[in-house]
């Protein structure tokens, strides 16, 4: 499932116009990971002016991503969660790309002084505070810029042209289908929009004198008998 999320991530960035390398290809099992291997990718970005002040909004998306010259970026796909600021905290895995000795590596591989440290995520709070709080205890760690895979993934949509065949990319060639056959509408991912409503039950009867006459044993009796 990892590479899934890497897939989708790196297409999103070179959509963007990023130059992308992923600085490892094995996974680390049976040990703790080094300080070097906590990225899960790298991109310059070859248009962006050098020295650029990162954006102060920690939620980025392409107009963000467009002012820096270079990201190391970790992706963490958890879709079934919400990071709040106390799983944060409990999950120092989830940041420990942004130290320094790990962000030194990784800018000496892509020949940047201070790239942007990018963490990519399943998703934040709805309510704004504990959003705001979970953001703001990213930034406190290093982080400065944070992509979410459904707004990620709605502007990699959004991009598709469905006159063009993906034949290179398998993820834009299913976005590319989903977005033809009206699977992908106005922004959204709705996926479920022909979906039949249940019909509802008739209402039941609230007196008593509209209900059927019985003989106490289940059996109908007619009224007028």
């Amino acid at each position: 499932m990892a590479s899934v999320n890497e897939w989708m991530v790196r297409e999103y960035l070179e959509a963007l116009g990023f130059l992308v390398r992923q600085p490892r290809k094995y996974q680390v099992v049976a040990r703790s990971k080094g300080i070097h291997e906590e990225v899960d990718l790298l991109a310059v970005n070859p248009l962006a002016k050098a020295g650029a002040a990162f954006p102060e909004d920690m939620l980025w998306g392409a107009r963000e991503l467009a002012q820096v010259p270079g990201v190391i970026v970790a992706v963490r796909g958890w879709h079934s969660e919400r990071f709040t600021a106390a799983m944060l905290a409990s999950s120092p895995e989830i940041y420990r790309f942004a130290e320094p000795d790990s962000v030194r590596a990784a800018a000496a591989e892509m020949g940047l002084d201070a790239p942007a440290k990018v963490l990519c995520m399943a998703d934040l709070p709805t309510d704004p505070d504990p959003r705001a709080e979970a953001l703001e205890f990213l930034r406190s760690q290093g982080i400065d810029g944070v992509i979410l895979f459904r707004p990620m993934l709605l502007e990699l949509a959004e991009r598709v042209d469905v006159k063009k065949t993906y034949e290179k990319s398998d993820l834009l060639q299913i976005l590319r289908i989903l977005k033809n056959y009206d699977l992908l509408r106005s922004g959204q991912m709705d996926l479920f929009r022909h979906t039949r409503r249940r019909r509802a039950a008739p209402p039941r009867p609230d007196r008593t004198e509209d209900l059927p006459l019985g003989d106490g044993a289940g059996n109908r009796q007619d009224p007028d008998a």
